[in-house]
């Protein structure tokens, strides 16, 4: 998928990409874990497997060695998905550590399908990442 920068930014907040999650893809820093939890999902709609590959935790399961088995991974999630709806539920701020439960709505194949997680994020010199979910029923 791709979008133009004044397009609304998939994540749903509610303002252009261009001022949303498009500044943390190209860079700025993401003041917390649930801008990065919205910036990932939105990484994910645009197909973008770097910056999945850059937000995710070393000490993480979903963390590999290889970028480029990594990136074939994603894009075969991503590959004929549309990411249709993006709710967060809760955000448990911390310091270090921080959790966001979510609701996702995606379609593949014609089908709508959804998940949710509660996601556990952790700061690692100065900058949050993703490091595991815990899978619900939404």
């Amino acid at each position: 998928m791709k979008i133009s920068p004044n397009d609304p930014c998939p994540c749903g907040r509610g303002d252009k990409y261009k001022r949303c999650c498009r500044l943390y893809h190209e860079g700025r820093p993401v003041p917390d874990a649930e801008a990065l939890m919205r910036s990932r999902f939105t990484a994910y709609a645009l197909d973008l497997p770097r910056y999945i590959r850059a937000t995710t935790h070393p000490d993480g399961p979903h963390w590999k060695d290889d970028p480029v088995a990594w990136d074939r991974d994603i894009r075969s999630f991503t590959d004929g998905t549309f990411f249709r709806h993006l709710e967060i539920r809760e955000h448990l701020p911390g310091d270090t550590e921080s959790y966001v439960s979510f609701v996702v709505t995606l379609e593949k194949g014609g089908r709508r399908q959804g998940f949710g997680e509660k996601s556990r994020f952790l700061k690692l010199e100065d900058r949050w990442l993703y490091h595991s979910g815990t899978s619900f029923r939404p």
